[in-house]
């Protein structure tokens, strides 16, 4: 008796119904992932683990990550009111994306050598905490959809608490916790409006600007930062937020 041979036939079907469960499964390990963190404080993040095993470009010896999750209330309200004046002074009205500096940095980068972003709070915390430093254009989609993950899960407060905490301030240095106390001897809650002003004007390169011996330029930039707190409306524009 001759051996029945089975033949198994693939589908266009069968792999659209194979690429759907991997969108949905995909989908569902995004938004636990992303839930956790909303109760949970991210115990490392990607880039920490890449500088860990990088020797400091001062010293070139690896040094320890210094960084401790601190929460928001425990940190001065200069702190938040700084990286908003510096950052992203939408932060509080817009859904995770700032359209028209995304619009302005690419038309800039499309006609300069020098790279300059566009990317609100938001988006750097999607970046820095769910994924890989770099720029592609898959990693940007990717980041987007973090960032609409995060700005839905988690609002506002739990964002900038995370930022603050995860942000690199300077060589091997990550948050306001290990920065108050290696820069300014002192607790988060203790950080002044000088002081606060000079950790977030480090913040588009804390490798290359330092908190510790800053530069003119660094120090134009805590002025400008400053003055840009102040007409936020200072310390209250935070605690009517907070409230």
């Amino acid at each position: 008796m001759a051996n029945k041979q089975t033949s198994v036939s693939f589908t266009w079907a069968d792999a659209r119904w194979l690429f759907l469960k991997l969108c949905v499964t995909l989908f569902l390990v995004t938004v636990v992932w992303v839930i956790t963190y909303r109760w949970i404080d991210p115990p490392v993040t990607l880039h920490m683990l890449s500088k860990r095993s990088e020797p400091s470009p001062k010293n070139q010896k690896i040094e320890e990550i210094q960084y401790k999750f601190v929460e928001l209330e425990d940190m001065s309200v200069q702190l938040p009111l700084a990286v908003i004046a510096a950052e992203d002074q939408l932060f509080l009205t817009h859904n995770g994306f700032d359209f028209n500096a995304i619009k302005q940095a690419f038309q800039r980068n499309m006609s300069s050598k020098k790279t300059v972003g566009g990317s609100t709070i938001s988006q750097q915390v999607a970046k820095n905490v769910f994924l890989w430093h770099g720029r592609s254009y898959i990693r940007k989609a990717v980041e987007m959809y973090f960032t609409f993950l995060i700005e839905v899960l988690w609002g506002k407060e739990r964002i900038m608490e995370v930022y603050l905490n995860i942000a690199e301030m300077g060589d091997h240095v990550f948050g306001v916790h290990a920065a108050s106390r290696k820069y300014f001897k002192c607790e988060p809650q203790q950080v002044g409006r000088q002081q606060a002003a000079l950790l977030a004007a480090v913040l588009p390169n804390p490798i290359r600007y330092s908190v510790a011996k800053p530069s003119g330029y660094t120090l134009r930039r805590r002025r400008n930062i400053a003055r840009n707190m102040s007409r936020l409306g200072g310390s209250e524009y935070v605690q009517k937020w907070l409230n």
